[in-house]
């Protein structure tokens, strides 16, 4: 790995999980989501922080070789798409108590996210199965998401 190929990794590294624990800090879930209704395969609070970090870190190695090998791809586009979606999710749903508006943004995510899988296919398989796991645990905050809705 060259030395610009490190720095970039690094740089996505900081952007991504760094930008995580940000947003993760500032949108604490307060009084308002402890009295929601929970359906019973809601996994415990302490299991989304180590869950996050591994797609963290997964995400930005992808948005890295994505940024080194396709910089002006519609692949990028849809890296960015996703991530700035991402950090949206949080506010919406934990600041704004907003659990439609939570939801949008999943299924904004949920789209991003499999575009990015299937325009990297091709060109950059280690990217595209990196996302595969992320595609799932949004697919399963998608159906968290919707049970909020549901039950609230």
């Amino acid at each position: 790995m060259s030395r610009r190929d490190l720095t970039t990794c690094l740089v996505f590294l900081f952007l991504v999980v760094g930008g995580g624990l940000l947003v993760g800090a500032l949108n604490i879930p307060d009084g308002w989501y402890a009295a929601l209704d929970k359906p019973p395969f809601n996994p415990p609070n302490w299991i989304f922080g180590p869950v996050w970090t591994i797609l963290y870190v997964m995400i930005a190695v992808a948005g890295a070789r994505t940024w080194l090998r396709r910089r002006n791809s519609q692949a990028l586009a849809v890296w960015w798409a996703q991530l700035v979606l991402n950090f949206l999710w949080s506010p919406a749903f934990f600041t704004l108590h907003s659990i439609a508006g939570a939801m949008v943004v999943l299924l904004g995510m949920a789209v991003a996210i499999t575009a990015f899988i299937a325009s990297t296919w091709r060109h950059d398989r280690v990217s595209a199965l990196l996302f595969v796991p992320y595609l799932a645990w949004v697919a399963f905050a998608g159906l968290l998401n919707a049970s909020f809705f549901w039950l609230n």
